[in-house]
């Protein structure tokens, strides 16, 4: 009897045995199949921001160009770090991909500088629409090696370069007094970042740190007599109240952003994943194009009803910012080999000696 017992326990053992041999894998595969992969990016950005705001359609199209297997969670900055954190928590993938500028890091990756707002490198003078001279833009990163550079120098600190957006016109300036020549500006307090600092004081002017937030008191108050930022200047932060002078001449026709990734997250993701990711930020760079057009088609109508006041440089003044920039590109591309690599690229496209 024990022995039919022992017969009869063996086969309900080996059945059992042979039951999840046969479906087990099978169901592990169709959960592999479904999985979802739930991402967050934060922008550098506070709420508001054009660009940041824009961010949906890059999280929607993700999700739709994946069957719903990319689900992406938006932050705007500070809401997970800071944004002087925020290359540093993607790094380490505490945050999985972040929204921002190459120009905020250009202190651990240097081509930064070059990337984001080269004074004057992304101005196209040939192109007449605002489309079309992003287009040209667009081209250049994509068809003449220059993202593939980035993209090696972002993968040295463990981040992998999806694509880039536009900010539009940068930098955009607005003064509290006109400004047509060069002579004017002479001693003028500008609020400006980065490398726009040496821009505007290489023609004259006198660079000042002070935060968007801060700004408007500034200019109202005298601190400063005009200040630089993007076309939300005017359609977001309201600076034309108490400077409503729009200098133009020194601008580049866009200025571009970048989404950058954990290298460890993207490595995690499926080739199909990726892929999907990679046209769901094809689609965001169109959003921003069509965003900041529709931004400055605003502004052109405070133009016209005399809300902004037109002020374009002399060619004078203009050609005395070129020499100011060219003199930066050169500064720039002595940084290291990567930056004397995009250099000279950006030179060989804009047909500079």
């Amino acid at each position: 009897m024990k022995e039919s017992i022992m017969f009869a326990g063996g086969i309900v053992i080996a059945c059992a045995v042979m039951l999840m041999t046969a479906f087990g894998p099978r169901v592990d595969s169709a959960e592999a199949a479904e999985k979802v992969y739930r991402m967050k990016i934060q922008s550098l950005f506070p709420r508001g921001d054009v660009s940041m705001e824009t961010l949906k359609v890059f999280a929607d199209s993700a999700a739709e160009k994946s069957d719903g297997k990319l689900q992406i969670k938006i932050f705007a900055e500070p809401e997970l770090v800071p944004g002087d954190q925020l290359f540093g928590a993607t790094k380490r993938g505490v945050v999985d991909m972040l929204h921002g500028m190459g120009g905020m890091w250009g202190g651990m990756v240097p081509i930064g500088y070059v990337e984001f707002n080269l004074p004057l490198a992304f101005s196209i003078p040939e192109a007449s629409t605002f489309k079309s001279k992003a287009q040209a833009v667009r081209d250049f990163f994509t068809e003449n090696g220059f993202m593939d550079l980035l993209r090696e120098e972002y993968a040295k600190e463990g981040l992998y370069l999806l694509d880039i957006h536009t900010y539009g016109p940068v930098p955009f300036v607005l003064s509290t007094e006109p400004i047509k020549t060069c002579d004017d500006l002479q001693g003028m307090k500008i609020k400006a970042d980065g490398g726009n600092m040496a821009y505007h004081t290489g023609v004259g002017m006198q660079g000042v740190q002070m935060s968007p937030t801060e700004t408007y008191m500034g200019l109202k108050l005298g601190t400063v007599d005009a200040a630089e930022w993007d076309v939300s200047a005017v359609t977001g932060l309201k600076w034309n109240e108490v400077a409503p002078y729009w200098v133009k001449g020194m601008e580049c026709d866009h200025t571009t952003g970048h989404i950058l990734v954990s290298m460890k997250k993207w490595n995690a993701l499926p080739d199909d994943l990726k892929a999907a990711m990679h046209a769901a930020a094809e689609d965001y760079w169109h959003a921003t194009v069509e965003a900041y057009e529709s931004e400055m088609e605003a502004v052109n109508k405070l133009v016209e009803e005399g809300e902004v006041i037109v002020n374009v440089l002399d060619q004078q003044c203009q050609q005395e910012y070129a020499d100011v920039a060219h003199q930066m590109w050169e500064d720039y591309a002595k940084q290291d080999e990567a930056s004397a690599k995009a250099i000279k690229m950006i030179k060989e496209w804009r047909g500079v000696n």
